[in-house]
């Protein structure tokens, strides 16, 4: 039987809104109660784009549709962004013997307030908005803090657009 091993390439997806609120979801798969982040997840094949990937993370982990085609996938911003850090300890087991590196590609969604969210049991047990510097604060993984606390910029580029 051949395991399945994650793939080290993932996406971080700062969802937030047009007044810079920040959704954080609680991860279920810790004892942390205060292991808030953003939507965050690895590609399922080596070749799936990064914005295939963010897609389909931010879907299954909160059920917004950024879908192209979708009202929302205006909101969604390739930040040219990537963080490569260690993977943590409690996780090397997913990934293939001798993988310690993971890359990180950060995106924006930015969403109307008030957008549902529907959370997958299975991965995260709650969810907030807030403010994005007490989003930055509450966030668990520093790569997760540091983009919310870029936001503000990228977000100006959104709504420059006109997609406010």
């Amino acid at each position: 039987m051949t395991k399945n091993y994650k793939i080290a390439q993932s996406v971080l997806v700062v969802i937030y809104t047009p007044e810079l609120d920040v959704l954080l979801i609680r991860r279920a798969d810790t004892q942390d109660t205060e292991f808030w982040q953003s939507v965050t997840g690895s590609k399922d094949a080596l070749n799936d784009s990064y914005e295939a990937t963010a897609i389909r993370e931010v879907w299954e982990e909160t059920g917004i549709d950024c879908a192209e085609g979708s009202p929302l996938y205006s909101g969604l911003q390739d930040w040219n962004l990537e963080n490569i850090y260690d993977i943590y300890p409690r996780w090397l087991h997913r990934y293939a013997p001798g993988t310690v590196l993971n890359t990180e590609r950060v995106f924006g969604l930015q969403v109307p307030a008030g957008t549902d969210v529907t959370l997958s049991p299975r991965e995260h047990t709650a969810y907030q908005w807030l403010p994005h510097i007490l989003a930055a604060r509450k966030c668990f993984s520093p790569s997760n803090a540091e983009a919310i606390l870029l936001l503000p910029g990228f977000a100006s580029s959104v709504t420059q657009r006109g997609l406010e």
